[in-house]
């Protein structure tokens, strides 16, 4: 028999139960408060067709390039998905009748046969969260409003970075910018992560004048109190569409503030996507390590529409970045790490017949309860405990059933109690 190496595939990762269970948590906050807020679960298929996911308005030449692609026996060109965004407006196309708003929430692995490096893999998951059909500021702001939530229950304290799209075309009309403007914005994006100098150089290397280049340094350096930004921008900025832009933001930040919670207006922001049409975010982690982005979206009005080649959808939406967002956790709670969900092991003293009904019983209770399945006695069963943390045990013998009563430990303390069935669940924290 011929030997090979046991290995993942290049870019991708086992999960083991220690990551397991932070990985699931994060699930499952971003399940509960999406569905809080009305929106309701949508699951695509992992393989599309190739011709769905390469369309025009869809990822964008550069995502096209890390496509995988197959075939399959019929000779049928597919993909599989690179994000959640190109199956949503599939699902919307082929569903025209969808009552509006269409409130959906995704949370499905992608992949992406780019270069591998730290943070960057083939196959990661996204946890996706659109509005599709309605023009209101109320939408957007409901978007960051669940997004602040989330991050708030996972206790990960974010800036929530909130600019235009208009806006920003405003200030490239003040520049003097009036072709290739794409490419101006694409130069803009990097301005958060590479500083003001790099912005300069790579736009005077596109061929922008000095004159065009100093303008928008001009307003992009405006920083101070989100009302006085926009103030100052305003003032500056003479096309409809950049005043629309700063007026849908003085609305989304009327609704935020309504909502109880802060962001922060920054026109630098760009997002290099070109299918953006209003409101652009980005989410950032404070006082961490983690630097880069740990969510980000928009408003795209026009991107349904122009994909499906019928009708207007006008949307907006926010995706999730797992993978950061699990480093931040890591990061606070390297102390605190979980190895396994159970809550008790029981372990049996010659008592296995009875130990598996109280085990079924505990479990009733809604109790995580595992039992001793290779009858390791006491001393194995709790260094077994102790090795993944299970916080308690609880002993079963011939003398606790006469009392019709279990013994109960608490692994951390090492206390021990007499109880009744019913009253452990009290009795575990």
């Amino acid at each position: 028999m011929a030997k090979f190496k046991l290995m993942n595939a290049k870019g991708t990762r086992d999960f083991l139960p220690e990551e397991g269970i932070d990985r699931q948590e994060v699930i499952e906050t971003l399940r509960k408060i999406f569905e809080r807020y009305g929106y309701s679960p949508l699951e695509t298929p992992t393989i599309e067709r190739f011709d769905v996911l390469s369309a025009k308005f869809a990822g964008g030449s550069e995502i096209l390039k890390e496509i995988f692609r197959m075939k399959d026996q019929g000779g049928r060109e597919l993909a599989l998905r690179y994000d959640l965004t190109v199956p949503m407006c599939k699902v919307v196309g082929m569903n025209p009748n969808l009552p509006k708003p269409f409130k959906r929430y995704q949370i499905q692995p992608v992949w992406r046969d780019g270069p591998v490096k730290l943070g960057r893999y083939r196959e990661f998951w996204q946890g996706d969260v659109d509005i599709v059909g309605t023009k209101n500021m109320l939408a957007d702001a409901e978007i960051l409003s669940i997004t602040y939530e989330v991050f708030r229950t996972l206790g990960l304290d974010v800036a929530i970075r909130v600019n235009n799209r208009k806006l920003l075309n405003g200030i490239l009309d003040y520049a003097g910018i009036k072709k290739n403007k794409m490419d101006a914005i694409l130069s803009m994006d990097k301005l958060g992560k590479f500083g003001i100098k790099t912005v300069r150089d790579e736009m005077e290397t596109k061929g922008f004048e000095r004159k065009q280049i100093g303008n928008v340094m001009k307003i992009i350096k405006i920083k101070g109190k989100n009302r006085d930004v926009l103030k100052k921008a305003e003032s500056m900025i003479k096309s409809g569409e950049g005043k629309e832009g700063v007026s849908e933001l003085k609305e989304l930040l009327g609704y935020c503030e309504l909502m109880g919670f802060e962001i922060q207006i920054d026109i630098s922001l760009a997002r290099g996507l070109e299918y953006y049409t209003g409101p652009v975010y980005e989410v950032y982690l404070k006082k961490s390590k983690v630097k880069s982005a740990v969510a980000g979206g928009g408003r795209y009005d026009k991107m349904i529409g122009m994909f499906i080649g019928r009708g207007e959808y006008p949307a907006t939406g926010i995706s999730f970045g797992f993978e950061p967002m699990l480093e931040a956790l890591k990061e606070k709670r390297r102390k605190k790490k979980k190895k396994t969900v159970t809550q008790i092991l029981v372990i049996p003293i010659q008592t296995l017949k009875d130990s598996v009904k109280i085990s079924k019983a505990l479990r009733g209770l809604g109790i995580k309860t595992e039992i001793d399945l290779l009858g390791r006695g006491i001393s194995n069963n709790l260094n077994y405990a102790n090795s993944l943390g299970i916080p308690y045990v609880i002993f079963i013998g011939k003398q606790e059933l006469a009392r019709n009563k279990v013994k109960l430990r608490d692994m951390r303390s090492g206390k021990e109690k007499m109880l009744k069935l019913g009253e452990i669940p009290k009795n575990i924290g």
